[in-house]
Order: C-alpha cells, then sequence, then structure tokens
C-alpha cells in the first residue's frame, strides 16, 4: 500500500471512529453540530476543495461536485430540520472515500503488474577498461561496443555473444520461466537476465533503438490509444453527467411549485430536496469512469505478464472480434530452419547414408548443406573426403574414405545416368548414389514448429471462424502443411506484394461486425501486419519491423501465443461489457426509486459506492489471464 492510501485508510478509520463516538454521546444543538463537521472534514475536505476548483476552473460536473453538492446539501437540510442528523452527510462522504481508497488500490495492482514489466530496464552496462570493468550509462555505449555481463545482470543493450557460454532468463520479455542458451555466435537481446556465466557482448544497437527500450515505450503509451467502448464512457459522462445535476434541480424544484400553485398543497420543500440530494448521490458515474478504463488497464497489464503486447485498448478490443487468422507460413508456422524430414528407398542404414551426404558437402555453406551437417551431428572430418565437384544445380560429387559418393536432385542423377525413384513428399529431396548405384533419397523441409496444429485448434476453440496460410513457397509444401496443421485455406507461390493483395480480398469478404488479424514474424511482412485489422508480429525478440508494424507483439515464438492473445481480449472485453451493463442498469433503476420518494440516502450509498466497489473488482479479474 502506498503512502496516499494509508494516509486514506488512516482517515476513514479516524472518521469512522468518530462517528461511532459520536452516536452515542447525548449532544445536541450547535454543539453537535461542530462536534459532526470534524469527522466530515476530516473525511471530506479533499473532496470539497477539487468542487471548489471545479467550479473555478469551469468544469463543474464531476464526481467531487456531485458529492459536495449532496452532502454539504444534507447538512444544510439537517440544520433547517433542526433534525440533528448529519450522520446520512457524513457516511456518504466515508463510503464514497472507501470506494475511492478500493479504486485505487486496484488500479496500483495492475500498474504493479506492469511494473514488473518495466523491471526490465538495465540500470547500467559494464565496459572494461584497463584491466577493470566500469559501469556506464547505456545510452553512452556505441554500436560495436563489447559490454560485459555478469552472472545475475540485466543485458542492456541488443548484440551479439562473443566470447562465453550461459543461460538466459527471458520471462519478462515471454511469459516464458524456461531457460534458454546462450553461446559465442548468438544473438542476444536487452532486458534478459543472465543466469549462469559471464558474457562479453558486442552491441549492434544504440540504447534508444534496443528492444528493450521499444518495449518499455510501446507498453507506456498503450493507454493513450482508447478503445471505442472508453469514448463512449467519455461521452457519455460529459452528457449524463450536467443531466442528472439538471434533473436532481428539477426534482428539488418542480413539484413543490406545482403542488403549490397547482394543487393548492404544502411545497414539502424538505421532502423534495432530500429527494434531489438522494438523487445526486445514486447519480455519481464513478462506477463507468472508474471501472471501464481499469478493465482495459488490468487486460493489457495482465497481457503483458504473458509476453503479449497490446499497443492499446483498441487493439485489444478489435482482436476480440477476431473471426478470421491469416498466418505467413515460414517463421510463423514452420521454423524457418530447414532439417532432414525423411529418407526413402535406402538399402543402408540411414546413419550411414547421412554420414555420406554430410561429408560429400561439407565444402558447402548452402543451408541445404547445413542442415545435413546437423542431422549427422558429429564433427565433420574433412580429411576424409577428396575430390569434391559442384555442379552448378545439380549436387555434388566426390569420395568419402574412398567410396565415391553423389549427392543431388535429378538432374544430377540423369546427368550421371543413374536410375532413381522419384519422392512424394513436399520439401527438397536429395537423391544419393553410392559407387554408381541409387542409395535412395534424404527429404529435407522446413520443420513445422512443435505446437502449430495445436495453436490451430485452440483458434477454433476460441471462435475463430476461418484459418489462412500465405506463402512464397510452391504449391506442394504448401498443401502439405496446410493438412499437417488443419489450416482451412493456402495461398502458395505469393510475394509480398501478392499477400497484401490475398488480405484485401479476405478483407472484403467478411462481414463488417468480424475483424482479420494477421501473424507474421515480423521481418518482411511489415505491409501485410499493417493491412491487416489487427497486424500480430509473432516471434518478434529484437526485430525492429515487428514492434514497428504490429499491433499486437508476441514476444515469444510460439503460436499458440495467438489464441491466448485473443482468449484475453475477449475475457477483457466480457467485463467490460458486463460492467456497462450492471452499472447503468442498478443506477436506472435506484434513479427511479429515488425520484420517486423509495430509495433513501444509504440506498444511494450503494448505488454508487456499492456498484463501483463490484464493478472495480470484477475489472480486476482481467488481471488474471495465467489459465488462459
Amino acid at each position: 500500500m502506498s503512502r496516499k492510501q494509508k494516509k486514506m485508510l488512516i482517515r476513514i478509520l479516524t472518521a469512522a471512529v468518530m462517528l461511532i463516538v459520536l452516536s452515542v454521546i447525548p449532544v445536541k444543538g450547535l454543539a453537535r453540530f461542530v462536534l459532526y463537521m470534524i469527522p466530515y472534514l476530516v473525511i471530506g475536505y479533499d473532496i470539497l476543495w477539487k468542487a471548489v476548483n471545479g467550479v473555478k476552473n469551469r468544469q463543474v460536473f464531476d464526481e467531487s461536485f456531485l458529492m459536495a453538492v449532496a452532502t454539504v446539501g444534507a447538512v444544510a437540510l439537517a440544520v433547517y430540520e433542526k433534525s440533528g442528523d448529519y450522520t446520512e452527510a457524513i457516511a456518504v462522504m466515508l463510503f464514497y472515500q472507501i470506494g475511492e481508497l478500493f479504486q485505487s488500490y486496484a488500479v496500483g495492482k495492475s500498474r504493479r503488474n506492469i511494473s514488473e514489466l518495466m523491471d526490465i530496464r538495465p540500470d547500467y552496462a559494464n565496459i572494461e577498461k584497463d584491466g577493470k570493468l566500469e559501469r556506464v550509462d547505456p545510452d553512452e555505449v556505441g554500436i560495436g561496443t563489447v559490454i560485459i555481463v555478469q552472472p545475475g545482470e540485466k543485458v542492456p543493450i541488443d548484440g551479439v555473444i562473443v566470447e562465453g557460454t550461459s543461460t538466459l532468463n527471458t520471462s519478462a520479455l515471454t511469459g516464458e520461466s524456461l531457460p534458454r542458451d546462450a553461446k559465442a555466435g548468438d544473438e542476444i537481446i536487452s532486458g534478459c537476465i543472465n543466469m549462469t556465466g559471464l558474457l562479453k557482448v558486442r552491441t549492434t544497437k544504440e540504447f534508444g533503438e534496443s528492444t528493450v527500450s521499444k518495449i518499455l515505450d510501446l507498453v507506456e503509451n498503450a493507454s493513450s490509444r482508447k478503445s471505442r467502448s472508453e469514448e463512449f464512457i467519455s461521452k457519455f459522462a460529459r452528457i449524463y453527467t450536467p443531466a442528472v445535476c439538471y434533473g436532481a434541480l428539477a426534482l428539488a424544484f418542480l413539484p413543490p411549485v406545482v403542488r403549490m400553485a397547482a394543487l393548492g398543497l404544502s411545497p414539502d420543500w424538505e421532502t423534495w430536496i432530500y429527494r434531489a440530494l438522494t438523487f445526486l448521490v445514486i447519480s455519481c458515474p464513478c462506477a463507468l469512469v472508474i471501472s471501464i478504463p481499469l478493465s482495459f488497464f488490468a487486460g493489457i497489464g495482465g497481457a503483458s505478464k504473458a509476453g503479449i503486447l497490446v499497443k492499446g485498448s483498441n487493439y485489444l478490443e478489435t482482436l476480440s472480434r477476431t473471426k478470421t487468422v491469416v498466418f505467413d507460413k515460414t517463421g510463423t508456422l514452420t521454423q524457418g530452419v530447414f532439417e532432414v524430414n525423411g529418407i526413402h528407398h535406402s538399402p543402408m542404414e540411414n546413419e550411414k547414408l547421412i554420414e555420406y551426404a554430410a561429408l560429400v558437402e561439407s565444402a558447402s555453406s548452402h543451408p541445404i548443406s547445413r542442415s545435413l551437417q546437423r542431422a549427422y551431428g558429429k564433427p565433420v572430418d574433412r580429411s576424409r573426403v577428396q575430390d569434391i565437384r559442384e555442379i552448378s544445380g545439380k549436387g555434388v560429387t566426390g569420395k568419402v574414405d574412398g567410396v565415391e559418393i553423389a549427392a543431388g536432385n535429378d538432374k544430377l542423377m540423369d546427368s550421371l545416368g543413374i536410375p532413381y525413384i522419384g519422392c512424394h513428399s513436399a520439401g527438397t529431396i536429395i537423391h544419393m548414389a553410392v559407387n554408381g548405384t541409387y542409395a535412395g533419397h534424404i527429404v529435407i523441409s522446413d520443420a513445422v514448429k512443435p505446437h502449430a496444429r495445436e495453436a490451430v485448434q485452440a483458434l477454433k476453440a476460441a471462435g475463430v471462424e476461418k484459418t489462412v496460410m500465405l506463402t512464397g513457397d510452391g504449391q506442394k509444401a504448401a498443401d502439405q502443411v496446410a493438412r499437417e496443421l488443419g489450416i482451412d485455406q493456402v495461398y502458395s507461390g505469393l510475394l509480398p506484394a501478392g499477400k497484401v493483395e490475398k488480405v484485401e480480398e479476405l478483407l472484403q469478404s467478411q462481414s463488417p461486425a468480424s475483424k482479420l488479424a494477421f501473424v507474421g514474424d515480423g521481418i518482411n511482412d511489415a505491409p501485410v501486419l499493417g493491412r491487416a485489422d489487427i497486424g500480430i508480429a509473432m516471434g518478434a525478440m529484437g526485430s525492429d519491423a515487428a514492434i514497428e508494424a504490429a499491433d499486437v507483439v508476441l514476444m515469444d515464438d510460439d503460436p499458440l501465443q495467438v489464441a491466448k492473445a485473443i482468449r484475453i481480449s475477449r475475457k477483457c472485453l466480457r467485463i467490460v461489457y458486463q460492467n456497462i451493463i450492471f452499472a447503468i442498469g442498478v443506477k436506472g433503476i435506484c434513479l427511479i426509486l429515488g425520484a420517486l420518494g423509495i430509495a433513501s440516502m444509504w440506498l444511494a450509498i450503494f448505488a454508487d459506492v456499492g456498484v463501483m466497489i463490484l464493478a472495480v473488482l470484477n475489472a480486476i479479474r482481467a488481471l488474471f489471464v495465467k489459465n488462459l
């Protein structure tokens, strides 16, 4: 609890104790008035001061003004009637301040969740000078500088590891608790925590352009982008508050005037002024004005904690209406890394065939060659390979331990006159020949991410009606991935401009109420991310293009996060609509009861403070997203 909240709690307890003590002391007249004004001013002096300032600044119609008029009016009425009943006025202030304290605590809790993300901001960077470590401001570190990151320290600036191995805690960025291994040659981003080994990192960006700076800027500015629901509540409050003030004024004066002029009855001013004051307390729009922005703030905070950065509540609202999700393929649904996915028609052991292929391809830096070497899994002994000859557009031949090896496509087999067996699998096919005899073929393709199929199923379970995949790959490879994952539609052989055209077509074919989300890796998909109703950059750690172009940034590369983001947004919007319906419904009923004289000031207190507390309690549920 903050110092300000503690002071308010002391004021509340002091006023409450004084009110209880005064209720049992038999004091009357002026002394009673003076004694009761002490707890009234203890609990309400700041509200009265805000109301006075609001009138001075011509911003009259707010909650402070309503509370001040209602309570001062109740005190004046008690003085006029000589009843000495000042309890209601003090109780209204007391319960209003309890509600304000509760709301302040709830907002503070939401901010603390955001603050956990803010903890990724580094305080310093270590630079080695004359054999000693010197701490400097990260802003002062230039590109290409070698910095030292010790165990337990935050990585201050994006860079490449030049020396050392370690494990990294990325939970503040991704929401993922499992550590990640890091070694020399790996890229490393700011905001991670170095857990075990000492690392030397050569910076690749200035601090202002690093991942941590962009993320912090994104989260800090998220509240500036308002949703339609928030804009509605703001407009509603601007019209509603003056309307109820004039309504209360009419309720205080019109019925007594009508009773005197038209009916010849006693005006009964006390009754109608009391009803008008009750009407004012009931009408206070605190529940709506506080709980709706708080719901979105809590939703954005909960999403941030899960590694899902939403740039504003307007995007959270749009995400909740998503009915079509369009995926880029490479790097989004697949790992973007070529791997050996099959060996067919080989008379020898698979391990031996892979060994021959890796060795004969060892002189090449092509991704296909690297995938073969990864599949081999052992250091390549180049001394075992002789007479390597690369045939452009076909493959490679050579001798491994004196055995003639040929590895390449069907054109290589044709040129060598070696009959081969075609393959129906999607991917790159490496035909192998050993001593002039066909030895089968190796299938190399871009591996599907482990949770990709589960992610597509999770989207459909979350209410997404259509899933689409766009790719520049050939039709066979694209169709196979789509079948494997359960994608509804697939478009292949597309250039970036072609992807934009397909998204345009899909946008035109959907209903106005439905929204389309595009999910890409954020590096070369910026045009499509910008054109979709909602752009989601996935696996965007360190990608400037992702943070700039997307509306939602998923800091992990797990496609399951897309469905989670949609579920978080829908939970948040459900809470918003619940609060709107509940607050307006209860206040509407209580306003009618107050105008008819059925509702007392005590019911007014529930209609104001009680509804606000219930709405705020409901709003902070948006923080809890772990099990979604």
